[in-house]
């Protein structure tokens, strides 16, 4: 007999490990998880934001956790996934959360800014997603990865958006996603991606104070940006068995702006 639909988002005894997950669109992550009954462990770099975070779940009866760690640096990152596993005895959703961008001219853009985006976007993903394949999913012949990409991912920007080496990681990313998805596919791990549009967080302020924010919303279908909870339906789908058969894919939470950019 097949499960209910609530049986099939149901994320009891499963756990989560999410990366830039103290604020934003990872804490939103974080979030949805723990309420479809995940146990999860938040990471960033900085123990202060992650303890107030986990403190905002756990107040609400939420089973969290954090790690701080920077995801730029290799062995950080595989200390953070191995004293993750070692806590809660497996990684069973995977969310790759952590990312970063600057603005300059592509003419004038520094070299160490394109190495501190697609390291940080790019490489620490499959660092960890390698880690965490390689150490736990593999073995058990299970796992969801999740990625955070971006509808910036699909092309260039209107003018005013200077952001040559986020747009180029996201775009990685997403075919990093769907690289990953061919080759782990026959360990039962999917790997899947979500492209956000504009959602207010830290990083998106600056891209906010520098474009004309009312003439954009007023192109977007649904005449609006994400808020604390458009991404939250996206997430547990893909981490749960309700989207156990979708791999590769990458799910697009931007009010339909891509429909209509191409």
């Amino acid at each position: 007999m097949s499960r209910t639909i609530s049986e099939l988002f149901d994320l009891r005894g499963r756990t989560a490990l999410v990366t830039g997950g103290s604020r934003g669109l990872g804490l939103q992550a974080a979030e949805a998880l723990a309420e479809a009954g995940a146990r999860v462990c938040l990471t960033s770099r900085k123990a202060a934001d992650l303890e107030a975070a986990t403190a905002t779940l756990t107040e609400r009866g939420l089973a969290a956790e954090w790690i701080a760690a920077d995801a730029s640096d290799v062995d950080q990152i595989q200390r953070m996934a191995s004293t993750a596993i070692e806590r809660m005895g497996a990684i069973d959703i995977l969310v790759n959360n952590a990312g970063a961008t600057w603005g300059a001219p592509a003419e004038d853009y520094p070299i160490e800014a394109w190495d501190k985006v697609m390291n940080l976007n790019v490489r620490s993903a499959f660092v960890l997603s390698q880690y965490v394949a390689k150490h736990c999913m593999i073995a058990r012949r299970r796992g969801r990865i999740l990625m955070t990409a971006s509808a910036a991912g699909f092309g260039g920007n209107p003018p005013g958006l200077e952001t040559v080496a986020y747009n180029t990681s996201k775009a990685a990313l997403i075919n990093l996603t769907r690289a990953l998805a061919g080759e782990w596919g026959e360990f039962g791990i999917t790997v899947n991606a979500l492209a956000p549009g504009f959602f207010p967080t830290k990083m998106t302020r600056g891209t906010f104070e520098s474009v004309d924010m009312q003439g954009f919303i007023s192109k977007v279908p649904l005449r609006r940006i994400g808020d604390d909870e458009d991404l939250k339906g996206s997430v547990v789908l893909l981490a749960s068995d309700a989207g156990k058969h979708i791999t590769g894919e990458v799910i697009a939470i931007d009010g339909g702006f891509l429909a209509i950019r191409a």
